[in-house]
């Protein structure tokens, strides 16, 4: 089901596998990749997840989500890094892939953008999505078809 994951790298970055996820259907949770994002001297500059599969769950969660720790942002580490997931959503026959994120969240909207991303909409949360702890109630839906 895990695929290697050696060739994703590009000339700044490269994504070294943290762990990987086995999904739950009952609970709605797809398998999934959850990366380190690290430039080529080892550097941890953020973290990266790639979900395998398309449900109501990752309809508002997103199939990838990233973070770039706070004194590496400004460099598109992100946009990099989702372009490297792209490849093995490619090779995992995804399709296309969706990336979510807070409205208020611009970084994230410009990433998405960058990325030539497809807005869906801005949609309520349901009532009961595990997002909803954190004080969100509104989601912003990206697509990329790969």
């Amino acid at each position: 089901m895990f695929l290697n994951t050696d060739f994703l790298y590009d000339d700044e970055i490269k994504l070294v596998l943290k762990y990987t996820y086995i999904g739950n259907a009952s609970k709605q949770l797809v398998p999934g990749y959850r990366f380190f994002i690290c430039d080529h001297g080892g550097k941890e500059i953020g973290i990266c997840d790639l979900r395998i599969g398309h449900n109501g769950r990752t309809y508002f969660g997103g199939n990838i989500g990233y973070e770039i720790y706070e004194p590496y942002r400004g460099h598109h580490y992100a946009a990099k890094a989702c372009r490297l997931l792209f490849e093995l959503a490619r090779k995992h026959d995804l399709g296309y892939v969706l990336i979510t994120c807070n409205p208020a969240n611009i970084a994230s909207r410009k990433t998405c953008e960058r990325l030539g991303c497809q807005f869906l909409g801005e949609v309520d949360l349901p009532a009961d999505h595990e997002l909803r702890r954190d004080g969100r109630i509104r989601q912003c839906i990206f697509r990329v078809d790969l």
